[in-house]
C-alpha cells in the first residue's frame, strides 16, 4: 500500500451570512452535534466519528468555503509536508504551529491551485464517540468532499503532485470529456472529488450513514421537512456509494450516503464512466434523472474566499 503523508478528511468549514439558520439545519435536521460555541462560529461533530468536528459554522456577511482540512500521522509528517510545499513554491497561509481550535493539534495551512485554503493537522485530540444505533439516521462521519474547478485537469495534477493524492475513476461525456475526477488519499475510493464547473466553488459535502435503511430514513426525514432535493435516492457506479443530495439553506449541496467502496490499493486501475449511459449515473434507476439544470444546482455561487485564508 502506498505511504502518504496525509491520511484522511478531517472537516469542512463554511462561512454563512445567516448563520443562526445554518446551525439550526445542521443540528435538527441534518443530524450534526454541536460541540463548542464561540462568538459566531460553531463547530458540529458526528456521534459515530472520534474527530472533534467535521463541519465548522462561522457568521461572514459573504457565503464561502472557509477551509478543508485533513489529518497527517504525525507532527513529522506535517513538517515534511510544508517543507515539501514550501520547496515547490505553495503558498503557506502560515507555517506547522499548536493549533487553537477544538482538539488542539499541531499543523498548517496553505493555498491549493485553485485558492481554497487547505490544513494538515496532526495530534488532535479523539473525541468520545459512540457507535450508531440501528435505525438511528444520523452521519457516522464525514465521507468525502467534491470542489468545482474551471480546471479540473490542472487541479487534479496538482493534488497529484503536492498532496499526493490517486486517481480512484472518472467520470465522462462523449462531447465533454471528463466530468469529475474521484481522488483518493487512503483505500477509501474517494476523500476529494473534482468536478468541472463554471468557477471555483463547492460542489457537495458528503457524510457517510450508519447503512442503507439509516439512509433511506435519514432522507426521508429531509423530504418530509420540505428541505429541496437535488437527486437521488440512488446508487453511483463509481464508488459503488448510495446517494441523496440536498441543498442546505444556504444553496450548498450536501449528501447522505453510505457503502463507498474500500480498494485494493495494490491492484486497482481507474475507470472511466461514460455518464450518458443512466446505469453509470445509477446503478438502482430509482433517482430522478441527471440533467443540466440538475448539474447546475451543483455549480453553487462563486466561492469569495479565494486566496483569502478565513480570519479563524
Amino acid at each position: 500500500m502506498k505511504e502518504r503523508l496525509i491520511t484522511h478528511l478531517r472537516h469542512v468549514d463554511l462561512a454563512v451570512p445567516d448563520f443562526d439558520k445554518q446551525r439550526e439545519f445542521y443540528t435538527t435536521l441534518w443530524g450534526l452535534t454541536p460541540v463548542a460555541d464561540d462568538d459566531g462560529v460553531c463547530f458540529l461533530a458526528a456521534e459515530g466519528s472520534p474527530e472533534q468536528y467535521i463541519v465548522r459554522l462561522r457568521r461572514d456577511k459573504e457565503k464561502r468555503l472557509d477551509l478543508i482540512a485533513y489529518g497527517a500521522k504525525d507532527r513529522a509528517s506535517v513538517d515534511a509536508l510544508a517543507a515539501r510545499l514550501g520547496h515547490d513554491g505553495v503558498q503557506l497561509v502560515h507555517e506547522p504551529r499548536e493549533l487553537q481550535t477544538a482538539g488542539g493539534g499541531y499543523g498548517f495551512r496553505f493555498f491549493d491551485i485553485d485558492g481554497r485554503t487547505i490544513e494538515v493537522s496532526s495530534g488532535v485530540a479523539e473525541r468520545r464517540h459512540r457507535k450508531i444505533e440501528e435505525r438511528e439516521s444520523i452521519p457516522v462521519r464525514i465521507s468525502h468532499v467534491v470542489v468545482n474547478s474551471a480546471n479540473p485537469e490542472a487541479t487534479k495534477a496538482w493534488y497529484e503532485k503536492h498532496l499526493d493524492f490517486d486517481l480512484s475513476d472518472a467520470l465522462t461525456l462523449p462531447h465533454m470529456g471528463a466530468l469529475m475526477y474521484f481522488m483518493r488519499c487512503n483505500p477509501q475510493h474517494h476523500s476529494l472529488a473534482i468536478a468541472r464547473g463554471p468557477h471555483t466553488s463547492l460542489h457537495h459535502v458528503s457524510f457517510e450513514m450508519r447503512g442503507l435503511d439509516e439512509y433511506m430514513r435519514g432522507s426521508g426525514r429531509l423530504l418530509r421537512a420540505g428541505v429541496h432535493k437535488v437527486w437521488g435516492p440512488g446508487r453511483h457506479m463509481a464508488g459503488d456509494n448510495t446517494f441523496s443530495y440536498f441543498l442546505d439553506p444556504h444553496g450548498n449541496t450536501i449528501e447522505y450516503t453510505t457503502e463507498l467502496e474500500l480498494l485494493d490499493e495494490d491492484i486497482w486501475h481507474p475507470s472511466q464512466y461514460d455518464v450518458s449511459q443512466p446505469e453509470n449515473q445509477d446503478q438502482w434507476g430509482t433517482a430522478n434523472p441527471f440533467n443540466e439544470l440538475l448539474a447546475k444546482e451543483s455549480f453553487n455561487d462563486v466561492d469569495r474566499g479565494c486566496f483569502v485564508a478565513p480570519p479563524v
